[in-house]
């Protein structure tokens, strides 16, 4: 992995090495986020100077009816500043599953224009078996705010409509869900009280654990062979999952692979299988 000659030059890449961040590490400009969710958030450990980048909490739109929903482009701007990042830094995200939450990190702020960040890769996980240092988790961050300016790029995070124009367009267009398998077909029930089982009619299964061997993201060639298996030769991908958290490991891995700006189906199944007339099947 490159970064750049220094740690103020863009990332090249969307992954970055456990070994090239201990390398830069304590540099100027880099900060470094926990995007970690579920069981791994307010874990006892971080890497050394982390801060929380919380995905439940400013992170979030708690006025959707959707979990995990993107904040608008003001309330964004403001949760990034609060973590000291500057429209000059450099980010990099992990997470204390290995890749899973992070990934949504990540393409928030590719979303709002920013492309000075990467995802570990391994995370946590990685980082320790590496060998290298964790500290104590602080109580948080309360340094200077950073500068942050919000760019929203249209089309990286979309509605239903969106979605449902895509499973209009098999010719051009593939719609992947994340998900389990069985989630997919219907035959385990969803996590989330009230949903309804199965998937859209047209979209494609993909579980985002495919796209990894050991908790880190396959080689790219290995992932446009992934991708290219369940999309065929449709170039445009729009990805979903439960609450658009893990689909953003289909958009690392298509990045990865080579497509352009694939599409976040930001609502998810939090919104689609929802009791209402968005139309659900079961099945393989």
């Amino acid at each position: 992995m490159t970064v750049g000659s220094t740690v103020g030059s863009p990332f090249d890449h969307p992954l970055i090495g456990v070994r090239r961040l201990a390398e830069l590490l304590g540099e100027d400009g880099l900060v470094v986020v926990d995007a970690s969710v579920g069981a791994h958030r307010g874990a006892s450990r971080r890497i050394a100077g982390a801060r929380p980048f919380d995905l439940d909490g400013a992170f979030c739109d708690h006025t959707a009816p959707a979990p995990h929903a993107m904040p608008g482009p003001e309330a964004f701007a403001g949760a990034v500043r609060s973590l000291g990042i500057d429209d000059t830094s450099a980010v990099v995200v992990y997470d204390g599953a290995g890749i899973y939450s992070s990934a949504r990190a990540w393409w928030m702020l590719r979303a709002m224009g920013f492309d000075r960040a990467a995802v570990l890769d391994g995370g946590l996980p990685a980082w320790e078996a590496a060998g290298l240092p964790v500290e104590e988790v602080a109580a948080g961050y309360d340094g200077p705010r950073g500068n942050f300016t919000a760019r929203p790029r249209p089309g990286l995070i979309v509605d239903s409509a969106a979605v449902t124009a895509a499973l209009a367009d098999p010719v051009g267009s593939a719609v992947l869900d994340a998900r389990t398998r069985e989630r997919f077909a219907g035959t385990a029930p969803e996590p989330r009280a009230g949903l309804r089982g199965g998937h859209m009619p047209g979209a494609l299964n993909l579980p985002f654990g495919e796209l990894q061997r050991g908790g880190a993201m396959l080689p790219e060639a290995e992932l446009r062979a992934v991708l290219r298996g369940v999309a065929g030769d449709r170039e445009r991908l729009y990805v979903s999952c439960g609450s658009g958290v893990t689909a953003c490991v289909l958009a690392l891995g298509a990045v990865l692979a080579g497509y352009a700006d694939p599409a976040v189906y930001d609502g998810s199944w939090s919104e689609w299988g929802a009791p209402g007339p968005l139309p659900v099947t079961t099945g393989p």
